[in-house]
Formats: structure tokens, sequence, C-alpha cells
């Protein structure tokens, strides 16, 4: 079935080639078929000035606002508050993620709570591959995702297709630095 959708296509695409080819050549006049003495000079299109500082002022301009978009703009952090054990954070989807980067402590329980605002079918779903999560979101609603972080380090989400993403930065606990007497006390 395939070779036949080919054969076909390629008896069309031949018979198209010879058809367009052969009819210019036919309609020509012979005097016209003749190749004209070909030009060695360029003609000059003048242009004003302010017109290719316009141009170029433009040009800078956007490679300035890609160089700020993507090396220099900073993500919005929020560290997660901890009420009654959990730690919550609550993110905006609404053309992106809003913080794009949650702070939380390892070993405690943590609540995301996504506010859906945004109606592309982009933003339709979340997913946190490290801890195998996949919610989707609906319209305009509050969607809480609960995971315990095991191991420090930083984990990504996205959106449904892959296109916006946030990070949750997962941070060992906060253990006191014990003094030189301390540990020399303990050795005794």
């Amino acid at each position: 079935m395939i070779r036949k959708h080919w054969m076909i296509g390629s008896l069309a695409g031949f018979g198209l080639v010879l058809g367009v080819s052969s009819t210019s050549i036919a309609q020509m006049p012979h005097d016209q078929m003749q190749p004209s003495e070909p030009t060695t000079s360029f003609r000059r299109i003048g242009q004003p000035l302010w017109s290719k500082g316009a141009v170029t002022a433009g040009g800078i301009g956007l490679i300035g606002v890609e160089l700020w978009w993507f090396l220099f703009s900073k993500s919005k952090s929020r560290k997660a508050e901890t009420n009654q054990g959990v730690q919550q954070a609550t993110i905006t989807v609404d053309g992106g993620y809003e913080p794009n980067r949650v702070v939380v402590t390892v070993g405690q329980p943590v609540r995301l709570s996504f506010d859906r605002r945004d109606p592309s079918s982009c933003l339709e779903a979340v997913r946190i591959p490290d801890f195998h999560i996949a919610k989707d979101l609906p319209l305009n609603q509050v969607t809480a995702i609960e995971f315990t972080p095991t191991e420090p380090g930083e984990y990504e989400f996205t959106c449904g297709m892959n296109m916006f993403r946030g990070t949750i930065e997962v941070q060992g606990h906060s253990q006191p630095v014990e003094s030189p007497q301390t540990l020399v006390s303990q050795r005794s």
C-alpha cells in the first residue's frame, strides 16, 4: 500500500515538473530564448539614514531583551511556611508558575497549592516526575499536591507539555555547629 502511494506521488511530481517546464518553454517566443548579455555592475538601492539607524537600534534592543530574559532575569522564590507540621506554599498558574521556585526542608510533609487562572491547554496539568506525581489542574480552582521529600536536592515540576517549569529546592536539616570544646569533652 505504501509502495503504491509512493509510486503515484512520484509519477504525479514528475508529470508536474515536465508540464511546467515544457509549457513555459513552448510558450516563449524564439527571440526571448537567446541568453541576454549579463550585467557586471550592481545597482545601489538608496535608503534613508534614519531607517538604517532604526533597524539597527531595533535589532540591538531585541538582542538586549533576549539576553536579559535568558541570562539575567531572576526567578521568583518563596520559602514554604510551616503550619501544623506541614510545609505549605501557594503557586499561581498564570502564564507560568509564580513563584517558580519553592524552598522546603527535607523529611517534612509538603503541600503545594496550585491556583490555576490561565485557560491555556498547556497548563491543564502539573507533573513532578521525581515524586511520581501527575495531577490535572481545573481552571479557577486551587489543587493541592502533597508529598514528603526524603533527600535534599532540586526537583523540577513542569506543565503537561513540559514547556513551563519550576523548581522545588529541598534543603537538609540545619544542624547546630559544635564548638571544639564540646568535641573535646565528648572524647574524654
